[in-house]
């Protein structure tokens, strides 16, 4: 169901158009930005340079000496004329995640401000699976959305220095794996040494956008082992 007074469409610079869903993050925001990429990806209109989806809006750029920002909305708004667009699903991967204390320094926060144990924390976490909504911050940062409610806390009132890449964080409905060593406020409960950085110019990512994951529990033994090879 769309949100009443959108889509709405917003002409940016002379080659852009920002075209939004919602004014906060939601489910339905999210496959109405996600179908969209898709549908552009499959039936491009003249002019078309790229789209770049967020939680509630897709930025779509053109070329400006190909076509307009007026020619451009009727051809997004051609496309949201289809009943619902189709959402790709994306593939499914696999990450690794080790949960033990020293990797995980806020698991015990976590589960103090949950009511559950670490273990039923533990469990939470592995038995969502999550979606890749949007990159950002830094290069690599893969934002999940499917962050079970019972695990939903807000972000830390004060960032932590230092935190180490492969960290698997959390905080509201996102989780994250970091790909470099960067302050956060998010919630430290894992590590992962599942290679998010790609020896491919093509496809420098381990995710594209819409892309489900899943994660599987590991112990340091095998941490540590990946990490070596």
């Amino acid at each position: 169901m769309r949100e009443a007074g959108f889509p709405r469409f917003r002409a940016i610079a002379e080659h852009a158009v920002l075209a939004e869903f919602g004014e906060s993050a939601s489910d339905s925001a999210y496959r109405q930005v996600i179908g969209l990429d898709a549908a552009l990806a499959a039936a491009a209109f003249p002019g078309f340079v790229e789209a770049v989806p967020a939680f509630v809006s897709l930025l779509v750029e053109f070329d400006p000496g190909v076509t307009d920002h007026r020619s451009v909305e009727q051809a997004l708004r051609g496309l949201l004329q289809h009943p619902a667009l189709p959402v790709p699903q994306g593939q499914l991967h696999e990450v690794a995640v080790c949960y033990d204390a020293d990797l995980a320094p806020d698991l015990a926060a976590v589960s103090a401000q949950t009511g559950l144990g670490p273990d039923a924390v533990i469990a939470a976490h592995l038995a969502a699976e999550y979606r890749v909504v949007i990159y950002g911050f830094a290069p690599g940062y893969a934002y999940l959305t499917g962050v079970p409610a019972a695990l939903h806390l807000p972000r830390k009132p004060a960032a932590l220095r230092g935190v180490a890449a492969g960290s698997v964080i959390v905080a509201g409905a996102q989780c994250l794996i970091t790909t470099l060593t960067m302050p956060t406020g998010w919630w430290i409960i894992g590590r992962s040494p599942t290679r998010i950085f790609l020896d491919d110019p093509a496809r420098p990512f381990l995710f594209a956008i819409a892309d489900r994951v899943r994660f599987r529990r590991i112990n340091r033994v095998d941490h540590d082992a990946a990490m070596r090879g």
